[in-house]
C-alpha cells in the first residue's frame, strides 16, 4: 500500500451527538488496521491549538461504541477563527508529526477545517456530527437518528398526559434552521400541527387548524415546533396567543432541549459512523483531502467541504403531504 500519511488526529468539534465515540472508535480503528498511528486530539480545535494530544490504539476505543456524548470532548475556539490561532494549531500539529486529520462535527467545525487545509495544505477529512440532520452531502449526519428516536419517546410520554387533562402541548425540538426533526417526530409522533422554518403557517391558520381537530372530536393536541419556526418569536408566544383565541384548552409547553443530544446512539448511528470512519481514514491514506464523508442511498460517498458548508439540506416534501393527511 503506497501513502505518505503516517500520523492521523482525530477531534470532535462544535455541539456533540450521539455516534461521536463510535466514529472515533472507528478511525482510530481503521488507522491500526492500516499501519497508521492516531492521535486524539482532545477539546476540538481548542485542544489542537493547546497540542493536547494524547496517541490512541485499538484498545484505547474499547466500550465507548455505545456511549453518547465523545470521550474527546468538543468546544468551539474563538482564536482558532483567527490566522494566528490557526497558525500555532499547525505547529503544534507538526511538531507532533500528524500528518492529518479527521474533524467529526458540524458545519461551522468543516469551515474551519477547509480554511486551514487552503491556508497550509494539509490533508483533512469530515466526518458530520450533527442532529439537525442540515448538512448537504449525506441524506444523514450522526446523532440524527438517534436524536429522532429521544424525541418520539419523549412526546410519546407527553402525550399520555396531554390526553389525560385535555391539554393541548406545544412541544419544541431542535431544528435553528432546518425541521427535519420536527416534521420526521411530528409524523411518527401523531402530532396535530407541525411548525417548521420552511413553512409559515401563520398564527390565525394555526387556531383555525386547532379548531378543526377539536370540532373532530379530539380532546387534546400536540403540536410539534422547531425552534427555528419563524410563526412567533418563541414558542411561549404561540402558546399566549392559543390561550387568547382558543377556549377549551389547557395549553402547556415542553421544550425538549439538549436531552435531544443525549444518550446511547441508535444502531443505525452505530453502523454509519463505523462506516464513515473507515471511509474518512482510507479517503486521506488514498490522497484525498477537504472533503465531507457522507451516505448517498446506502453508498459512501465525499462531498467538497465547500459544497457541504454553503448549500442547505432540504426537507422531504413528501412528508408534508403526509402530515397533512394524517391529521385529518
Amino acid at each position: 500500500m503506497l501513502h505518505t500519511i503516517k500520523k492521523i488526529g482525530v477531534l470532535t468539534s462544535g455541539g456533540d451527538s450521539p455516534g461521536m465515540n463510535a466514529a472515533i472508535r472507528s478511525v482510530v480503528r481503521a488507522c491500526a488496521f492500516h499501519d497508521i498511528k492516531c492521535i486524539g486530539i482532545y477539546r476540538g480545535y481548542e485542544g489542537m491549538i493547546d497540542g493536547d494530544f494524547i496517541e490512541m490504539d485499538a484498545r484505547s476505543v474499547k466500550g465507548i461504541i455505545n456511549k453518547g456524548g465523545t470521550i474527546l470532548k468538543s468546544a468551539r475556539s474563538k482564536e482558532f477563527r483567527t490566522i494566528e490561532g490557526r497558525t500555532k494549531a499547525h505547529e503544534q500539529l507538526k511538531k507532533a508529526d500528524i500528518d492529518a486529520f479527521v474533524v467529526i462535527g458540524g458545519d461551522g467545525s468543516f469551515t474551519g477545517a477547509m480554511i486551514f487545509n487552503q491556508e497550509f495544505n494539509f490533508p483533512v477529512m469530515g466526518i458530520p456530527g450533527t442532529i439537525d440532520n442540515d448538512i448537504v452531502g449525506t441524506s444523514h449526519t450522526l446523532g440524527y437518528d438517534t436524536a429522532l428516536n429521544t424525541v418520539v419517546d419523549a412526546i410519546d410520554k407527553i402525550r399520555d398526559t396531554a390526553s389525560s387533562h385535555n391539554r393541548l402541548f406545544f412541544i419544541e425540538v431542535m431544528g435553528r434552521d432546518v425541521g427535519h426533526i420536527a416534521l420526521n417526530v411530528g409524523i411518527a409522533g401523531g402530532a396535530e400541527e407541525i411548525l417548521i422554518p420552511e413553512e409559515d403557517l401563520g398564527l390565525d391558520r394555526l387556531v383555525e387548524s386547532l379548531r378543526r381537530s377539536k370540532k373532530s372530536g379530539k380532546s387534546s393536541s400536540i403540536v410539534v415546533v422547531a425552534e427555528g419556526d419563524k410563526i412567533g418569536k418563541s414558542v411561549f408566544e404561540l402558546k399566549d396567543y392559543v390561550d387568547q383565541n382558543m377556549e377549551g384548552y389547557d395549553v402547556r409547553v415542553s421544550v425538549l432541549g439538549h436531552m435531544q443530544r443525549g444518550g446511547s446512539p441508535s444502531c443505525f448511528d452505530r453502523v454509519l459512523a463505523s462506516r464513515m470512519g473507515v471511509k474518512a481514514v482510507e479517503s486521506l491514506i488514498t490522497g484525498k483531502s477537504n472533503y465531507m464523508v457522507g451516505i448517498k442511498n446506502d453508498v459512501m460517498d465525499l462531498t467538497p467541504f465547500d459544497q457541504a458548508v454553503k448549500g442547505k439540506s432540504k426537507i422531504n416534501m413528501e412528508l408534508l403531504r403526509v402530515s397533512d393527511i394524517m391529521t385529518i
